[in-house]
């Protein structure tokens, strides 16, 4: 988190990674407050996704915190250039599936970037035009090797 801009603050709810507690979903005026300081680090995380040098800090940030972030999937289908960020962390894995070299890191990359596509998969307000993209089109190769014989 460490390369943020300075402006943006982390909160400590963010930083803890752990759901909202159900006292804290009440609507006090601390969780109200936290709450638009938690979309602000997403959203400098969804920025941080098209840049190579934050990209694997922020997939594995906006990865881990998909679940806290209930509007991530419509703020990373509508940032200009995430959705290419997170096809391209993908199809750059394909050299390496044959012969088999994927390294570790480049493994956690490309299965962070999956989580974040299929968060905007499954949200109500993407999961239509996610589907009419031609997203699956860039996922088809991956899809015989980590599914044999699928058909997708």
């Amino acid at each position: 988190m460490a390369n943020l801009q300075p402006s943006v603050p982390e909160p400590s709810s963010f930083a803890g990674a752990s759901p909202p507690s159900p006292s804290s979903i009440g609507g006090g005026a601390a969780s109200a407050a936290q709450e638009p300081r938690k979309m602000a680090s997403a959203e400098q995380l969804v920025l941080d996704l098209c840049d190579r040098e934050l990209r694997e800090n922020a997939l594995l940030e906006l990865s881990k915190k998909r679940e806290i972030f209930q509007d991530l999937a419509p703020l990373l289908w509508h940032s200009f250039g995430t959705i290419a960020a997170l096809l391209q962390e993908i199809v750059s894995i394909y050299p390496a599936l044959s012969p088999p070299v994927l390294s570790a890191g480049a493994s956690n990359r490309v299965c962070n970037a999956l989580a974040l596509l299929q968060c905007v998969a499954s949200h109500p307000d993407t999961r239509i035009p996610f589907l009419h993209g031609n997203e699956f089109s860039h996922l088809h190769c991956i899809s015989h090797i980590l599914i044999p014989g699928s058909l997708i």
